[in-house]
């Protein structure tokens, strides 16, 4: 199999990943069964687990880092708590807007210059996703708004360091071991304010989070991230609202709305644009030519984002 077939693979497999976690985060705090401290501390938690256990045969876990470890930290902690303040629509803009401007600004601070395509599918792909999030939304909590943004470009963040971490399995195994035990802080804090709760369909919904769908879904994205410029990666992303709400109607029985269907199609035709743009590849921009650097449960409607 080639190489860009496997690119093209592992970045699929990366999506769908998110995409499936939506569904799970949806499920678990939407539905009541958990809080966001302790969803939080299963899914990191069990995501390490398993990771380290894969990860036994390749050395162990390495080539991660502590600020990789605490953007992945506070991607998962916000975006969990700003789920309870936010609508879903509002979060997903939020979210992926904050991806966008901190993905694709670090790229042109590195060197990227995308092409006028690739800025043409941006823009059809931000419509379609405001089109998706924004119909009849209230105005959002100023404490969500700055969870939400957070959490953005804590992911923004983790995907750009991601481009520079070396083996993906092990260096995702050390970031989730690291990330962890800060989990378990915050966790500790909700235990002693009385906060927390989890049944087991929450526990069984996390630990499907953590081990499956964010820990090897993470591992993928890791290994197709050095492949992808900044702007490439930050516009594929845009695709798990739609891939969200589709397992919603597939899956949970959701309705298939016109919006949908309007918003998807502009979604999927911007992403297709900025993909075959030509743009600078990751092998030649400047971040790329830098040092080594051991550096996504809202829907719209019912289209979750998280990653």
């Amino acid at each position: 199999m080639g190489r860009r077939m496997r690119v093209v693979l592992a970045t699929a497999a990366a999506l769908i990943a998110f995409a499936a976690n939506s569904l799970l985060c949806r499920a678990a705090l939407g539905g009541g069964h958990a809080d966001a401290a302790s969803f939080t501390l299963v899914r990191l938690a069990s995501g390490a687990a398993v990771l380290l256990l894969l990860s036994r045969g390749m050395g162990g876990a390495r080539g991660g880092s502590w600020p990789s470890a605490a953007a992945l930290f506070v991607y998962a902690a916000a975006f969990s708590f700003a789920y309870f303040f936010l609508s879903a629509g509002v979060g997903a803009l939020l979210l992926f807007g904050a991806v966008q401007v901190t993905m694709i600004g670090a790229g042109i601070a590195a060197g990227e210059r995308p092409p006028p395509l690739v800025w043409a599918g941006l823009t059809l792909a931000l419509g379609g996703l405001v089109h998706l999030s924004l119909r009849g939304a209230r105005a959002p909590s100023p404490g969500g708004t700055a969870l939400m943004l957070a959490a953005g470009v804590a992911w923004g963040v983790y995907s750009l360091r991601g481009r520079r971490a070396g083996p993906p399995l092990p260096a995702t195994a050390d970031n989730f071991r690291r990330a962890a035990p800060l989990a378990a802080l915050v966790w500790i804090v909700a235990a002693l304010a009385g906060a927390i709760h989890l049944t087991p369909v929450g526990a069984v919904l996390a630990i499907g989070s953590g081990a499956v769908t964010s820990g090897l879904g993470y591992v993928a994205w890791y290994s197709a991230l050095p492949h992808l410029t900044a702007a490439r990666a930050a516009v594929l992303q845009l695709s798990v609202p739609v891939l969200a709400a589709s397992g919603g109607v597939v899956l949970l029985g959701e309705v298939l709305t016109g919006r949908l269907l309007v918003a998807g199609t502009a979604i999927l035709i911007g992403i297709a644009l900025a993909t075959m743009g030509r743009g600078s590849a990751p092998g030649t921009s400047v971040a790329s030519r830098r040092p080594t650097d051991h550096t996504p449960a809202a829907s719209a409607p019912r289209a979750g984002n998280a990653s």
